[in-house]
């Protein structure tokens, strides 16, 4: 096939213990999938059908570094367990949604907040807050078979040494499987979809030098270091 410029290299992430990369083919997140931090964005902590956002897989990134982005002034952090398919498919049964998963990182679903309340306020679509360049930074992924399924497990992120957001994976209002089920009756998923599954209370804006620390337990850590913008 010929094409009239050569194809951008397909977004990935490194794998722990292999030379193969997980090349990234979409990025879905769920909103507000922790009760405390629906109630510090606002909103009721129901068990409500869940509701999605996606990110472009250009959004993904390893490098470590998170260069401030342009057009705004008030960028949060949101630690998140991510969760990778290796397969999918439509209106999938729990079972399958379990065996789609080929393994999980920690990512940061990096927020232009200011957007995000300018668009809450019009009526408008995230697009703008939640899906600019560089805003997924994830750690590489460990495979279901290092890991397993973690449903319980401490989440935090550290700004600068201090204890910013804390929790626990069992207080996903919407568990793992149920998330991919859901998801499935609405999208065709497929190998390469990642699902960012939500954050904990306690998100906040960072600032150029900034180090945020992140784990989630027994899946991995990720540090990024808050540059200044490159737009300036």
């Amino acid at each position: 096939m010929e094409y009239l410029f050569t194809p951008a290299i397909p977004p990935s992430l490194p794998i722990l213990g292999h030379a193969a990369r997980f090349p990234v083919r979409r990025i879905f997140c769920v909103g507000q999938n922790y009760a405390e931090h629906t109630r510090e964005m606002g909103g009721d902590p129901q068990r409500n059908p869940p509701f999605f956002f996606a990110k472009p897989a250009q959004a993904v990134d390893v490098s470590g570094e998170f260069a401030y982005p342009m057009a705004s002034n008030n960028v949060h952090y949101e630690v998140e367990l991510v969760v990778a398919l290796d397969r999918g498919g439509t209106h999938l049964s729990a079972q399958q949604a379990l065996h789609s998963i080929y393994g999980y990182a920690v990512g940061l679903d990096m927020t232009r907040r200011d957007l995000q309340a300018q668009a809450k306020q019009a009526g408008r679509p995230w697009e703008a807050a939640k899906a600019f360049d560089h805003s997924a930074p994830c750690s590489p992924l460990v495979p279901v078979s290092e890991c397993g399924h973690p449903e319980h497990g401490a989440i935090w992120l550290d700004q600068n040494g201090e204890r910013r957001q804390t929790g626990d994976l069992d207080q996903m209002i919407w568990k793992v499987p149920e998330i991919i089920v859901h998801l499935s009756h609405l999208f065709e998923l497929a190998a390469g979809d990642l699902i960012f599954t939500g954050t904990p209370a306690g998100v906040g804006p960072v600032q150029p030098g900034d180090l945020l620390q992140a784990e989630v337990e027994g899946v991995g850590q990720l540090q990024v270091r808050v540059l200044p913008s490159r737009h300036q």
